[in-house]
């Protein structure tokens, strides 16, 4: 019988909601205009291809001669489109009716624009949970791509995973292909010549055998290295070349190899993701044990047999490793059940809308990409959320006090909030402001991330470069490089949570967080009081009003030493030139540098990018000083340094404290 194997190729682009302009026009030009134009131009390598939503809404505007080709494409027969959540969520990780939402929204829109109603889906970073199949199915999902790794841990051989599988939830039927991780890891990194003669070896008998792929568009022209050698030196039209001479390798849709052959049969797959990302998601010492026992496997070389039982963590691990992205996912999850309450008539597309980009994956995880450490992407989140919830206040107008456990971490959350600011004030005994928003510039002021121990912070101490030393180029996750030099001091973790107003006592050398008793007092404004542990007779209290918030501290009794308050303002700007300190008009510095400076005017923090500014005050002279709080994180350009606030620290002598002390954070456009 012939010889052949039909070559599944998918390509996934996507681009996180609220990336930087000049991201997407680099992506662009570097990678989805030259992979299109390359393909075009082989009418008989057929392919699939995601979009996701918010890229393909840019791209649409911005360069319609594109997708002008695509549409072409798909016209002829090349390209099957396939589907997904339209801002690329983690389906698992959102309700059942945005699930569905997202899914119809993304294939109603490629059928108006490509006239083609997808039959395939995507899902965002391969996370499978048996509970999205009923979702699918009921948008007209046929079939879905996740790793090879998923049917490995299901008991399944390698070698049987030539084609794809059926499985079912709640008796409806999902067809499942495994997508090879081999191949993962050849296309684009390999020499042309061997990835095609891979292909080859997996040729068989009859018309069944599958080499499947789906992977990330940004692999062919954005990571480190690629473009060079995927356009300059030909690497993908090399590729595409051989495969076509090749009398073996038959590219295919999914579509076309789905209706032409069986299922081989049924089977039901663990919930969890891509190998590297089951390491990601575990706590930093946890993954350290996760990657000491990998290594000892590959090192017995029993690693090929023994990875389906080293499972790692899940994606969903991450929304307990960082309380930031918990608190993110809780709030949309409370505003999307809010949302599905408001009546048909009174709900609007800009609150669907607002909503989706909310749910978009990116910046609640962190793995070889920044995500959750990057601000900008946790900017756009917190945007969607302030904008839906104050649309939402339009329809049906919330109490200026709620309280709820929101997060589910043992401690009440208090809600004040004037329609203008929201502060919410968590009672684990620090009273201190956790979000901070303003309505009007859709903006969460203390939007920060806590330094914690990552799992690859040991290869930041080696200090040592590594690559690829076989042929062709490096796999980012074979590389460890550094964008920026990393210090010893750089890698301090945090204590706790950053926010607004953590406050403390200081004698000499000495700090003491000061804590509160969990309760406050709700008050009129609307605001809190809440009475401190010790010293005794210390009150602090957090008000609203119009646009400002004003925390005053009075002590019954002064106690010896300073009182010192800690404000972590998320200003968009951080460290670049749009973000300054000023000082009765005259600029002082940014925000990436350090200040220190008596404090008996007001000192206004201006940020182009935000489009306004926070005016920060108080009625008693004191100190402040300000610098820069930077994390440590790896991308795929290598380990590098983000601000994630800046970091104010106000200080009076308690002994001049014998009257209130307001603090004033006035925030306008």
């Amino acid at each position: 019988m012939t010889q052949r194997v039909s070559l599944l190729f998918g390509v996934h682009a996507h681009q996180p909601v609220g990336n930087f302009r000049e991201v997407l026009d680099e992506a662009h030009r570097r990678c989805y205009r030259p992979f299109l134009q390359i393909l075009e131009r082989f009418p008989a390598f057929h392919f699939s291809l995601h979009i996701s939503g918010w890229l393909f809404d840019d791209l649409l505007a911005r360069y319609p001669e594109d997708i002008a080709l695509l549409r072409a494409m798909v016209k002829r027969g090349q390209v099957e489109l396939f589907c997904a959540g339209y801002t690329e969520p983690v389906l698992a990780a959102i309700p059942v009716r945005d699930r569905i939402g997202q899914v119809n929204l993304m294939s109603a829109r490629f059928e108006q624009v490509f006239g083609q109603r997808p039959s395939g889906a995507w899902l965002t970073e391969r996370v499978w949970d048996s509970g999205v199949a009923p979702s699918l199915v009921a948008c007209g999902v046929r079939y879905v791509t996740v790793d090879d790794y998923h049917f490995l841990c299901a008991g399944k051989r390698e070698d049987d995973l030539r084609g794809y599988f059926s499985t079912e939830e709640d008796g409806r039927r999902l067809d499942i292909f495994p997508i090879s991780e081999a191949l993962r890891y050849r296309l684009p990194f390999s020499p042309a010549a061997e990835a095609v003669r891979y292909l080859e070896s997996l040729a068989g008998d009859g018309e069944g055998r599958a080499a499947v792929y789906f992977d990330d568009i940004e692999k062919f022209g954005i990571w480190p290295e690629t473009y060079d050698w995927v356009y300059t030196r030909g690497w993908l039209e090399e590729f595409v070349q051989r495969v076509l001479d090749s009398p073996v390798v038959h590219p295919m849709r999914y579509s076309d190899y789905h209706a032409a052959t069986p299922t081989r049969g049924v089977v039901y797959l663990p919930t969890t993701s891509y190998i590297e990302m089951n390491e990601w998601t575990l706590p930093a010492e946890a993954s350290s044990i996760y990657a000491g026992l990998v290594e000892e496997a590959r090192n017995t070389g029993r690693y090929d047999v023994g990875k389906p039982f080293l499972r790692g963590g899940i994606w969903r691990n991450f929304l307990s490793r960082y309380p930031e992205s918990n608190w993110m996912h809780k709030r949309m999850l409370a505003l999307s059940a809010r949302l599905s309450a408001v009546p048909d008539a009174r709900r609007t597309p800009d609150m669907r809308d607002a909503l989706y980009e909310a749910q978009a994956n990116d910046a609640y995880w962190h793995g070889l990409f920044g995500g959750l450490y990057l601000p900008h992407l946790r900017r756009a989140v917190y945007s969607a959320l302030v904008r839906l919830e104050g649309l939402l206040d339009g329809v049906s107008r919330r109490s200026e006090f709620e309280s709820c456990d929101l997060d589910f971490d043992g401690h009440r959350e208090h809600f004040i909030q004037n329609g203008t600011l929201q502060a919410v004030v968590c009672t684990d005994g620090r009273a201190d402001v956790r979000e901070l928003d303003h309505y009007g510039l859709r903006h969460n002021f203390a939007d920060t991330l806590a330094r914690q121990r990552e799992h690859y912070h040991h290869k930041v101490a080696l200090n040592q470069e590594s690559g690829h030393n076989g042929s062709g180029i490096a796999n980012p996750h074979e590389r460890v490089s550094f964008k920026h030099v990393i210090r010893p001091e750089d890698l301090v973790v945090d204590a706790f949570r950053r926010s607004l107003f953590l406050d403390r006592l200081v004698l000499g050398a000495e700090a003491r967080d000061l804590r509160y008793g969990a309760e406050p007092v709700p008050g009129a404004g609307p605001s809190l009081q809440f009475e401190a542990d010790s010293p005794p007779g210390l009150a602090k209290r957090i008000a609203l009003s119009g646009n400002i918030l004003t925390v005053t501290y009075q002590f019954a009794q002064l106690p010896p030493g300073d009182l010192e308050v800690e404000l972590n303002l998320a200003m968009p700007s951080c460290d670049g030139p749009a973000g300054r300190f000023e000082e009765e008009g005259e600029i002082l510095g940014g925000f990436g540098q350090t200040l220190e400076r008596p404090f008996t005017t007001p000192l206004v923090l201006r940020d182009d990018v935000l489009g306004g500014a926070v005016r920060l005050s108080a009625n008693r002279p004191g100190y402040v000083t300000s610098a820069p709080c930077f994390s440590v994180s790896q991308s795929e350009a290598g380990f590098e340094k983000i601000m994630q606030a800046v970091t104010l620290r106000l200080r009076w002598p308690c002994e001049t404290l014998v009257s209130p002390l307001a603090v004033t954070l006035t925030i306008g456009s």
